[in-house]
């Protein structure tokens, strides 16, 4: 199955929302970790997102090129031409763009996918996040707005983002000094984000609820699931049932089952993953390298041994590794076995 056109991705979302469970989104910067979600979603028999960050995208483009755009441009087609072979269906998403980011990453992807929409292809993605967090909430709704509108052009749903998610990942707002108060959207804030977008397109809004970026042992971030209870009940009051956000939880590491749980009967229906993905492809090349080390070095002018220092060798390992931590993911959001591919 192609990558999910514009219909099926919204039909993904209503059936989430309808069914309270998410979809695991996972960050990528190779056709290895492509492949990993892939087999993950597919194995799970689970839709699922794949996401690109603007330093995913740097990344993919090569040390001397360094450029986001076309590095996520390059991951896209793959991931597009991968997931033919697989019977779920796939969303594409690019992760955290900050405002000063937005005019070299976000439009050149926008424009890509109306020139392949004109040549009547599929949209290079499906989804596209701008984050403008780190500005006063007004400023915020005046660029989401005007990125919502050219997404909506195309049928590309933005996700968008008020409050802060503390920590640090892959250039995103946010520090470990953030001030607690501001890693909590409050009620009045989420009221102000459907009436600044009500109308405008479709969208998903990543709203904050103590959630922080980073690897962290249980009990260390402090969630209040709550509040994303109060904040969807203040606009359903003033707005009606129809108003209800479709959300994004960011920052999950270190989360317990039950808090991931509760967020998905909130309307929860995102929930990014790379920190975990991150260390379970990286734990068996680690493994591979101390078992295998008179191998994979040359020690002492010996020549070493080549099935230990072929790529392939341990760069299986930590597709199969990433994959199962994402069955895990799948599992725990209740997304597996719900594919809504026919």
């Amino acid at each position: 199955m192609p990558i999910a056109t514009p219909k099926q991705y919204a039909a993904m979302l209503d059936a989430a929302q309808a069914g309270d469970y998410a979809y695991p989104a996972v960050n990528v910067t190779s056709i290895v970790t492509i492949n990993a979600a892939l087999k993950s979603f597919a194995d799970s028999k689970s839709d699922g997102i794949i996401q690109v960050s603007t330093g995913g995208g740097q990344f993919a483009s090569g040390l001397d090129v360094k450029d986001a755009a076309f590095g996520a441009i390059v991951l896209a087609e793959a991931a597009h031409r991968l997931a033919e072979k697989y019977n779920v269906l796939v969303a594409l998403h690019t992760d955290h763009c900050q405002p000063g980011k937005a005019e070299e990453f976000l439009k050149p992807l926008i424009a890509e996918t109306a020139r392949r929409r004109k040549a009547g292809l599929n949209n290079l993605f499906n989804s596209h996040m701008l984050d403008a967090s780190e500005l006063p909430l007004d400023e915020n709704m005046t660029i989401s707005k005007e990125y919502l509108k050219l997404c909506a052009e195309n049928e590309i749903i933005l996700e968008v983002e008020a409050g802060v998610v503390g920590g640090e990942e892959d250039g995103a707002a946010g520090s470990a000094s953030t001030p607690s108060e501001k890693l909590y959207t409050t009620p009045e804030d989420m009221v102000t984000v459907f009436e600044s977008l009500e109308g405008l397109g479709r969208y998903m809004f990543a709203a904050t609820f103590g959630n922080v970026h980073g690897s962290y042992k249980p009990g260390h971030v402090k969630l209040r699931p709550d509040i994303l209870k109060n904040g969807q009940d203040a606009v359903a009051a003033k707005h009606g049932e129809k108003a209800r956000f479709d959300l994004v939880f960011h920052g999950g590491s270190g989360s317990s089952l039950e808090e991931i749980r509760e967020t998905l009967n909130y309307g929860v229906v995102k929930m990014n993953i790379d920190t975990d993905t991150q260390y379970a492809f990286t734990r068996p090349i680690a493994d591979h390298i101390m078992k295998n080390y008179d191998g994979v070095l040359k020690v002492d002018d010996e020549v070493g041994d080549k099935k230990a220092y072929d790529p392939r060798s341990y760069l299986k390992k930590a597709e199969e590794s990433m994959a199962k931590r994402l069955e895990d993911a799948c599992d725990h959001l209740r997304s597996n076995g719900r594919t809504i591919f026919k």
